[in-house]
């Protein structure tokens, strides 16, 4: 949501950084709408005004029995309320349009972000690792169907497209990869693990700002709840219409949750493997800063992220996007891209984004400095620290050999004891 004093004073700023995420020309409609909006406000106070000095002259002049006086009093009177009805019908449809257009818009771009309009216009800020040299390798879906622990046709048969089964020793590594995210957020970089809602209400979507713009790429319950597309979802808004205090700041959140999306714009893209499913597991990184600290804040979240990848010795890239290719709500994103030797590219495996005030703006979530009377939005950040299908995906071809056993990272090893490589010898 926008600060529509902002838009009044800066409307050419507003106007070129929404051109710049592709979303322009609404400036002069807004301020149209908030004019109807703050005359009907103003007309409709002077009236009442008017109706209340009315309604002393009323009852004066019937103590002095000027019944002439009253009856000409009572009138305006009843031109007044006419007039209050219409202002009344005025301002509330005029609010809501206006409402309507600012949540349909997107946050504004930091200062710094790149101008550009897609991913090829996203910068490289640093490159870690050299990609391994694997002759001819196979793609994650012919390795995992090879060794019979991926199965694509039995989830096709219960579920349709862009879902597996994952069995034996690949489900255990699924299950051992979001364990060591989790133990790596938690133990070293200070994440409060949380369990939360994989259902939540209309509101909770609007205020990260999936509703109402991207409905479609989400799934609805009959009961009128929404799966959540990302725990980011659940631990933003655990601050939603609460005052934290400062020095509770910096709250860094972490959880491990299935994700669900239905992936409407993806027609033909990734439709084999797991690059693109409809449910998978992610580990969500959040955190809820003051606004002074949320830049410094992000690059540490990119730093926790980036530290996954580390640590399984996985090649990867740190790309600074652009702002036509940032997502809704995001003022600041980078993308970690992972190196797939089968497609011999870096692919995006995490995004972590700095939303400034925009979601604490949709979700009233502020905070208050100790001794001061007023209150402040807080900046909310969000981050995947990672994504475990696409890190699964990322270590099967990377970590494959010429039979197609795939080895486990040094760094899984405590969470599978005794297994060194799946679909050979062990």
């Amino acid at each position: 949501m926008h600060d529509i004093r902002a838009i009044r004073e800066t409307p050419e700023l507003y106007e070129k950084a929404w051109a710049a995420k592709g979303s322009a020309g609404r400036v002069d409609e807004i301020l149209s709408l908030d004019r109807i909006t703050r005359a009907a406000k103003q007309n409709f106070e002077a009236h009442q005004a008017r109706r209340n000095e009315l309604s002393k002259l009323i009852g004066q002049a019937k103590a002095q029995k000027n019944e002439d006086r009253a009856s000409f009093l009572v009138a305006e009177v009843e031109t007044l309320k006419q007039a209050m009805a219409l202002e009344a019908a005025n301002e509330p449809e005029a609010a809501g349009q206006l409402q309507s257009i600012l949540a349909s818009l997107p946050n504004l771009p930091a200062p710094d972000v790149p101008p550009g309009a897609d991913e090829n216009d996203n910068v490289e800020v640093r490159r870690w690792g050299e990609p391994f040299a694997i002759s001819n390798p196979k793609n994650h879906a012919d390795l995992g169907e090879a060794t019979g622990l991926l199965d694509f046709e039995a989830a096709a048969r219960m579920s349709g497209s862009r879902f597996t089964v994952l069995k034996g020793e690949l489900a255990r590594l699924e299950r051992a990869l979001g364990q060591f995210m989790l133990d790596l957020q938690t133990r070293e970089h200070g994440y409060l693990e949380v369990s939360p809602p994989l259902l939540v209400r209309d509101e909770a979507m609007f205020g990260t700002g999936q509703l109402p713009k991207f409905e479609e790429d989400l799934f609805h319950t009959t009961d009128g709840r929404w799966l959540i597309p990302t725990a980011e979802v659940s631990l933003t808004n655990l601050v939603r219409e609460q005052i934290t205090a400062e020095e509770d700041l910096p709250t860094r959140l972490t959880a491990l949750t299935p994700c669900f999306r239905s992936e409407a714009g993806a027609s033909g893209r990734d439709t084999r493997g797991m690059i693109r499913q409809h449910q998978f597991y992610k580990v969500e990184l959040v955190s809820i800063v003051a606004p002074e600290a949320s830049e410094a804040e992000h690059e540490r979240m990119v730093g926790c992220a980036e530290a996954v990848l580390k640590r399984l010795e996985l090649p990867f890239r740190t790309m600074l996007l652009c702002a036509g290719d940032m997502g809704f709500s995001a003022r600041k994103t980078y993308d970690l891209e992972v190196w797939l030797p089968s497609e011999g590219r870096y692919r995006e495996i995490s995004s972590c984004s700095n939303c400034g005030d925009f979601q604490a703006r949709r979700m009233d979530a502020r905070t208050k400095t100790a001794g001061e009377k007023g209150t402040r939005f807080v900046h909310t950040l969000n981050g995947s620290g990672l994504a475990v299908g696409r890190t699964l995906v990322a270590i099967m071809e990377n970590y494959q050999d010429e039979d197609g056993r795939i080895a486990i990272p040094q760094a899984l090893h405590p969470y599978m004891p005794g297994v060194t490589h799946i679909g050979g010898a062990k």
